[in-house]
């Protein structure tokens, strides 16, 4: 494992032998690790699992809720690489399937254990998230540390490039519900969780790619619009950023995670790389109205400036109560709002499963 200012982790690799690279965060999560694989914001990125053993409990089946995976947040694992620093390889559970690295080996993802995973993070909290580089080696091969250090300088930057494209659905795609609402949901790469949290309250969901324009979408005559998470620099969602712009004047719409940054964008605000991001179960949201704070699952590297409120008709609803950024937001006026974690969470805390049922009542208003 090799960073771009030249620090370099030797381990021991797992999952399929190859050479990969992207942006290398971390994530202090204990546990969901299914979740977090398959969750598409995590998408370009190398992710370095702070929990010290990982795997115990292996992978679970594909058993399916509502038509959706029950345990996993897309198809596929999202991430380029995963780090960790202890592999349990004798996983035991009443749902396990398989093991982490036979999971891996399956999706062709490399892996590596046995490295100091908190000198990492602290290099990552101390600097900022970096781009890397990991190589995992065929048995009896061994790394070329001379050609992986030369090679790191000259890795490029996924946030440069559009990762929507990748995780985004290529054709709309429906899910029927027995109430009588439906929503259309723009697809920056949700979480199965989303859409079944959003089936479980009787809303029908219509998934459309992101770069629907407000046109196509208001074809489908929705009750509401939903702008989901996903990876990357938000300002690379030009179509979604256009469309949200005019769906908030005609229906009511809730951003989640990349969908919060979208939403500020569409109402004239800016965002911003973060240094290391949030990534995590325990991120505390704080209402600025009842002064209530709740406990989060978040995954984002990307925030809203809290200084461009005074240029939009929105105003700060949430901040994280550990760094003062901006957590959730809301329209003066119209029935429009969005926040920066998961209310799904998936893994993590299911404190603000509410806010799908705020959406519901907004659509029942309307």
């Amino acid at each position: 494992m090799v960073l771009s200012d030249g620090t370099f982790f030797v381990g021991q690799g797992f999952g399929r032998p190859t050479v990969t690279s992207g942006e290398t965060v971390f994530s202090t999560s204990m546990v969901g690790y299914p979740e977090a694989l398959t969750d598409p914001s995590y998408r370009g990125q190398l992710l370095t699992l702070t929990y010290p053993l990982v795997g115990n409990y292996g992978v679970p089946r594909d058993d399916l809720e509502l038509g959706l995976p029950l345990y996993f947040e897309s198809d596929r694992i999202q991430p380029s690489a995963l780090i960790i620093h202890e592999l349990c390889t004798n996983p035991y559970h009443w749902a396990c399937a398989r093991t982490l690295e036979e999971w891996l080996v399956d999706e062709g993802i490399p892996g590596i254990y046995g490295i100091d995973t908190r000198h990492l993070t602290k290099k990552l909290r101390t600097h900022g998230v970096m781009l890397g580089l990991l190589q995992v080696c065929e048995e009896g091969r061994e790394p070329d540390l001379d050609s992986l250090l030369a090679e790191v300088k000259h890795v490029p930057d996924p946030n440069l490039v559009d990762l929507v494209k990748g995780v985004s659905v290529k054709e709309p795609v429906v899910y029927k519900a027995d109430g009588n609402k439906t929503v259309v949901l723009v697809d920056c790469g949700v979480k199965n969780s989303i859409i079944r949290n959003l089936l479980k309250r009787g809303i029908s969901v219509v998934r459309v790619p992101y770069s629907f324009s407000a046109k196509q979408i208001m074809e489908y005559k929705p009750d509401g619009v939903v702008v989901s998470n996903g990876p990357g620099d938000p300002k690379k969602c030009v179509a979604a950023i256009r469309a949200t712009s005019e769906l908030v004047e005609r229906v009511p719409v809730m951003g989640i995670c990349l969908g919060n940054q979208i939403l500020a964008l569409a109402m004239g605000g800016d965002t911003y790389k973060m240094k290391f991001g949030h990534r995590s179960q325990n991120q505390p949201a704080l209402d600025l109205n009842s002064k209530r704070c709740y406990i989060t699952t978040q995954n984002h590297g990307y925030a809203i400036d809290a200084n461009c409120f005074e240029k939009t008709p929105l105003e700060c609803w949430f901040v994280n109560a550990n760094d003062r950024t901006v957590e959730g937001v809301r329209h003066r006026t119209k029935p429009v709002f969005a926040v920066q974690w998961h209310p799904e969470a998936s893994p993590g805390p299911y404190d603000t499963g509410f806010l799908f049922d705020e959406f519901a009542r907004l659509l029942e208003a309307t």
